[in-house]
């Protein structure tokens, strides 16, 4: 059993060396990396899409912080309430009317969602659809959700960006909320997967297939987004910020996905339910509903994030100093990996230890997604189930 374990452990180990190595500095948490905002010389127009289901607690500070940006432009903002219980709209009405007209804005009700549309692509195609028959005509389209608050230059820098890089989709990974420990043992670890997942390098290379977007703040051109058939490209896509950026970059459309402490999201996680049903419902569907992917998955996160750990106990409680060293290995390059996200997140530099124990939630959150797809239960958010066909 320790011969095992200990080969195991340098496959850990060496995989690890090789992901820090060779993909794509996943590890490299800086953030903030948009251009400045360009002054003088004439601003292209933006329309922001804001769809919005039962965020009444948070959306009057959300979109007074698209009010309030400070763009140079011709810049508007429709607000798609998404068949919302509490207000949402009423609440949004309100904000818009009681704001000094810095941007046109206005409210709109989505109409009920037909069948192979998930919600918020619905509610964002009811967005861009209802600006286009008021006469809009944007040079680009932000998608922002409805519980983020931006810094006032975040379009401006967006815009900035876009045109100074010639990219068709730029996209923040918004900071996330992360106070409480469900939260800070959680949060930091879902950022970290998402960019080993999807180097953000890679996804900013045009020669990589590697595309990503991180949903809560895309700036698309509108260019790009008619290249691709419009919204109704990604209609029933679950991950749809990921599945519009592959779609705008199978057309020729440069990305540019970066890390933001700028714009961040207001709303907390009430505890590891809220945590687990946002992970459970997509995982799944990023291993394209395939047991196979789903077990290889399960095995190399207990080889990554378990066996190190396993291999370090094990050792130094037997002795064996050939099992303990691949074990210490692993997880030191592990946790060095792990710590300029914990930075990013002002943790205790001692939080990145913990990687394994969320590593060993979110394998289980994964397997409970696959169980939830199978029972036809699968894509659940407020209160709405979508499970694609097959």
């Amino acid at each position: 059993m320790l011969k095992m374990l200990r080969a195991a452990a340098w496959v850990g180990a060496a995989a690890w060396v090789g992901l820090v190595v060779a993909r794509g500095r996943f590890w490299d948490a800086s953030a903030d990396g948009l251009r400045a905002s360009a002054h003088g010389g004439p601003a292209p127009d933006v329309h922001a899409i804001v769809p919005a289901r039962n965020e009444a607690d948070v959306v009057g500070r959300t979109l007074s912080s698209l009010l309030a940006q400070e763009y140079p432009g011709r810049f508007s903002i429709t607000l798609v309430d998404d068949t919302s219980a509490d207000g949402t709209g009423e609440v949004a009405r309100a904000t818009i009317a009681g704001t000094a007209a810095r941007h046109a804005a206005g409210v709109v009700a989505a109409a009920p969602r037909p069948d192979g549309w998930t919600g918020k692509v619905w509610a964002l195609a009811q967005g861009v659809a209802t600006a286009r028959a008021a006469g809009a005509t944007p040079a680009y389209w932000w998608f922002s959700d409805a519980d983020v608050e931006h810094d006032p230059e975040t379009l401006a820098r967006l815009v900035a960006t876009a045109t100074r890089d010639e990219r068709a989709l730029v996209s923040q990974m918004v900071e996330l909320h992360c106070a409480s420990p469900w939260e800070n043992l959680l949060i930091p670890a879902f950022v970290f997967f998402f960019r080993m997942l999807y180097p953000f390098a890679w996804v900013d290379d045009d020669d990589r297939a590697t595309a990503a977007a991180a949903g809560g703040c895309v700036l698309v051109s509108d260019a790009a987004l008619r290249a691709i058939g419009g919204v109704e490209r990604i209609a029933g896509e679950l991950i749809d910020d990921c599945a519009l950026a592959a779609a705008v970059k199978s057309e020729g459309g440069g990305l540019r996905l970066g890390l933001s402490t700028r714009s961040r999201s207001v709303r907390p996680y009430e505890g590891l339910d809220a945590i687990w049903a946002m992970v459970a419902r997509t995982a799944y569907t990023q291993l394209r509903y395939s047991p196979l992917l789903l077990a290889g998955t399960v095995a190399g996160m207990v080889v990554l994030y378990y066996v190190p750990v396993a291999a370090t106990f094990a050792g130094i409680r037997r002795g064996r100093a050939d099992v303990a060293l691949p074990g210490i290995l692993g997880w030191l390059v592990m946790t060095a990996a792990y710590a300029p996200t914990v930075r990013l997140y002002r943790l205790r530099p001692a939080s990145a230890l913990t990687l394994p124990l969320a590593a060993a939630l979110y394998t289980l959150m994964t397997v409970d997604s696959a169980r939830r797809h199978h029972r036809r239960e699968g894509g659940a958010w407020k209160g709405r189930t979508f499970t694609p066909p097959g």
